[in-house]
């Protein structure tokens, strides 16, 4: 493509909406332009970038076995109403009436249609195993998009979905999906870890997440120092490298307190010379996947522990995690603002993390405010309605398979894995004869890639201070040729040949033919990251050499004219592309 003819407009200046360094490039390097929060135009260079990493994706499930289809972005409420899920997908579910009152919804996700699809046609044991794949534009309504394309309310999505007759066969699949999904990130050449996951709405009893490691990252991410663990901290198994002694004080007499502007575990703590991990701290959630419906629950733990939502989510068979009370609705609850509040005399449901098993003679809030109790003690003052893993692991901790202790990384969600099992077969009647004779519910799995989301992962982990670093893999060009003198006719021709012969092998060329000063065409080839520079100049041809420029090192070599194209056709065969 050349820039003469093309559509390419870059901007100097960082948008302001714009906070990590990926979302700022791709702005400015006009690779996205925004519609609406959360909704973007793809520009040219991006779509380039997509399409060659949905061709990465292609190959690697093709080779596989999988099949290619396309369902519908818009969906029939029944489907969902069959799964519970019209309600259980919370608000993020953006639904719609046709013409004549029917509701429908945007495709979040395809589990409903898919199963609706195979349903009418598979009929027995003989029909199956086969996995169905799709790339296609979803819709989720986030209540906060941000970050450009990592969290956005319109994105594209790699789903695809396994039908197994047997839970064997279905595993089979799984270990499948998984090997292609690491050869789909290997080729990308991206550093990314596999870690343990929630399933979420998705549902299923077993998961994994691939992330792209980046410091901007939404996931926390712990990894074992001395073997293969990884986890979500989503799901990451708390256990504790200093645990209490064991040995639990006899109870003291319970009495209260006056702290007076002591809202916070931090001033409490510095109030009382207790360290946080001495003190017990009281989160209120609403145990409900409806909305309006009010289930509150009390969570305890130490006041230097974070409590983990998941956790309790999964604890209640919630859909979603569960949300913190509101201030109002704690004082209603309590009678006291949050900062002020104890488990002591409440009426509700109350998880308690193994954290606090083992203390005693412990300070809480007062249900009153400005007032704290001290000397309390589980099973005299209150009763817990389970103890349990209820915090989040943290840097530090044992890791859960015993080995070394935890690291903390951050990443970037791209891949997810699910075993479904019968979830979706068995509320949705898609059923086969077994050989045995019997209706049996096929088994299912899930498998998802956000594709405009590992394309913006992949500029969060390739850029430097003057712009985007693409891999050669997805770049949109491999090679940027920049006429530093196009108005000079001897430039002009070795450029042309150079283009022509380039496109002739296959190699993919952007040619900056614009009548720009030399330094504005350096910056927007430095801004656009193709990974090879070839700088054409009326002086570098006198003196009978033209400049290659590799964009990850900055290496500059000097060669003759003639020798280009021979020099770049084989550093794009080693790329092994």
């Amino acid at each position: 493509m050349k820039w003469s003819t093309g559509y390419l407009f870059t901007l100097k200046e960082a948008p302001a909406d714009a906070e990590i360094p990926s979302h700022i490039l791709m702005v400015r390097g006009g690779f996205i332009r925004k519609v609406a929060p959360g909704i973007f135009t793809y520009g040219p260079l991006l779509l380039r970038a997509l399409r060659k990493f949905e061709n990465i994706v292609r190959q690697e499930l093709d080779k596989r076995g999988c099949v290619e289809l396309l369902m519908p972005m818009v969906q029939p409420r029944e489907l969902w109403e069959e799964t519970g899920r019209w309600k259980g997908m919370g608000d993020g579910l953006q639904k719609l009436k046709n013409r004549n009152g029917h509701d429908f919804c945007l495709g979040a996700t395809h589990e409903e249609v898919v199963t609706d699809f195979v349903r009418r046609d598979v009929k027995s044991y003989r029909d199956l195993p086969f996995n169905l794949y799709q790339v296609q534009t979803k819709f989720r309504d986030e209540i906060r998009p941000r970050f450009g394309l990592m969290r956005g309310r319109e994105f594209i999505m790699k789903d695809a979905y396994s039908f197994d007759a047997d839970n064997a066969g279905a595993q089979k699949v799984y270990k499948l999906m998984f090997d292609a999904y690491t050869a789909i990130f290997k080729r990308l050449g991206a550093d990314f870890r596999v870690v343990q996951a929630d399933s979420g709405n998705i549902g299923g009893d077993q998961s994994q997440e691939f992330h792209i490691l980046a410091d901007s990252g939404e996931d926390q991410l712990l990894v074992s120092d001395q073997s293969d663990f990884a986890a979500n901290s989503e799901v990451c198994p708390a256990i504790d490298a200093n645990p209490p002694a064991g040995v639990k004080a006899d109870p003291l007499p319970r009495e209260e307190f006056a702290t007076p502007k002591l809202r916070s575990i931090e001033d409490l703590s510095k109030a009382t010379r207790i360290p946080a991990r001495g003190l017990v701290k009281t989160m209120f959630f609403s145990a409900s996947d409806e909305p309006k419906e009010l289930k509150p629950v009390a969570v305890l733990l130490r006041g230097s522990d974070e409590v983990n939502p998941v956790k309790v989510k999964n604890h209640f068979g919630l859909a979603n995690p569960p949300p913190l009370l509101t201030d109002e609705e704690v004082k209603r609850l309590t009678g006291a603002a949050p900062g002020s509040c104890g488990p002591v005399g409440l009426n509700i449901p109350i998880l308690m993390d193994k954290g606090v098993e083992g203390m005693s003679n412990y300070i809480v809030g007062a249900n009153k405010d400005d007032f704290h109790l001290r000397n309390v003690n589980h099973d005299r003052d209150f009763k817990a309605t389970a103890v349990g893993d209820f915090r989040l692991a943290k840097e530090g901790d044992v890791s859960p398979d015993g080995k070394g202790t935890l690291k903390v990384y951050r990443g970037i969600e791209v891949g997810h894995i699910f075993y479904l099992g019968t979830k979706y077969s068995e509320k949705m009647g898609a059923n086969y004869l077994a050989q045995d004779q019997t209706q049996k519910p096929i088994e299912m799995g899930c498998y998802g890639i956000g594709i405009s989301r590992t394309v913006q992962a992949v500029i969060e982990q390739n850029h430097d201070k003057d712009g985007i670093v693409w891999p050669v893999s997805i770049a949109p060009f491999a090679v940027h040729i920049a006429l530093l003198d196009p108005d000079q006719p001897d430039v002009r021709k070795v450029a042309d040949r150079l283009y022509d012969d380039l496109q002739a092998q296959g190699i993919d060329v952007l040619m900056d033919d614009r009548a720009e000063r030399p330094g504005v065409k350096f910056k927007d080839a430095d801004l656009l990251g193709m990974p090879m520079r070839v700088n054409i100049g009326g002086r570098g041809l006198q003196a009978g050499e033209v400049e290659i420029i590799e964009r990850k090192t900055k290496k500059i070599d000097k060669v003759q004219p003639g020798a280009v194209f021979e020099k770049i056709h084989a550093w794009y065969r080693e790329q092994g592309v």
